[in-house]
């Protein structure tokens, strides 16, 4: 169960190579945080990451998992929850695609579709059912600036988290006051491998300062955190902005 703080004891990490998803382990399980579920692909990086998190003192298993295997979701989930409660569910897979290639690709961009939306939406949904059947617990969704409004240069990724954003949103309505709490992270640009090479833009942030917001974000029940704040202002302008000027831009 969470602590009079709104921390949990215990985590499911869906996308366990994640480095946002793993400074916010690690943050969490320096408070209190003791079973840490990481699933993903089986790879060394997976095995890693939760022998780093054993060190801290938790107790840390993986599970494999593909965003892009909806079909055997619920197996998968289902395993972890027998194994007991779990109180928060950090949803953190996720791809950025090649915008150039994936114009070029069709089959690509469906590849990015399918992890960012897709399978986000099976994983979400199941993992939701289960938080309510237990009766408590949080799922936290990492979406995205780039889903506030589609840009040139990134609108097939933008678009999958756009969807997203619209899915967890209607979720935490859907789950209001069922005892489960969803809160939708909207990080920046994040230097993360992932982003590794890209131009760092203004308002640029890390994964740990992306987990500190998530902390907080718990700690208040918020239902949308920006990472950092001050994106809620800029991207207020920029979604307002008259589209025949937004195209000149340089976003």
């Amino acid at each position: 169960m969470k602590d009079a703080f709104g921390l949990p004891q215990s985590l499911l990490v869906l996308g366990g190579t994640s480095d946002i998803a793993l400074a916010t382990a690690r943050r969490l399980v320096a408070r209190r945080t003791r079973t840490v579920w990481l699933a993903g692909r089986p790879s060394p990086a997976l095995e890693s990451a939760a022998a780093e998190l054993r060190l801290l003192g938790a107790d840390a298993h993986t599970v494999p998992f593909d965003a892009l295997d909806p079909d055997a979701h619920e197996a998968v989930l289902g395993k972890v929850f027998a194994e007991g409660d779990v109180d928060l569910v950090l949803l953190a897979f996720g791809v950025l695609g090649d915008q150039a290639n994936d114009e070029r690709e069709p089959a690509a961009a469906v590849r990015v579709a399918q992890t960012n939306y897709t399978g986000a939406v099976s994983a979400g949904l199941i993992s939701a059912r289960a938080l309510q059947t237990q009766g408590h617990g949080s799922l936290v969704v990492l979406s995205s600036v780039a889903g506030e409004r589609a840009r040139r240069s990134n609108f097939i990724y933008g678009s999958s988290k756009a969807g997203l954003d619209a899915f967890a949103q209607g979720l935490g309505d859907a789950l209001h006051g069922t005892g489960v709490h969803v809160m939708v992270v909207r990080p920046g640009f994040v230097r993360t491998r992932m982003t590794a090479g890209l131009p760092r833009p203004p308002l640029a942030t890390t994964p740990e300062a992306v987990a500190t917001a998530v902390e907080l974000g718990l700690r208040r029940r918020s239902e949308t955190v920006w990472a950092p704040g001050l994106l809620r202002v800029a991207m207020s302008v920029l979604r307002h902005t008259p589209r025949w000027l937004f195209r000149r831009l340089p976003v």
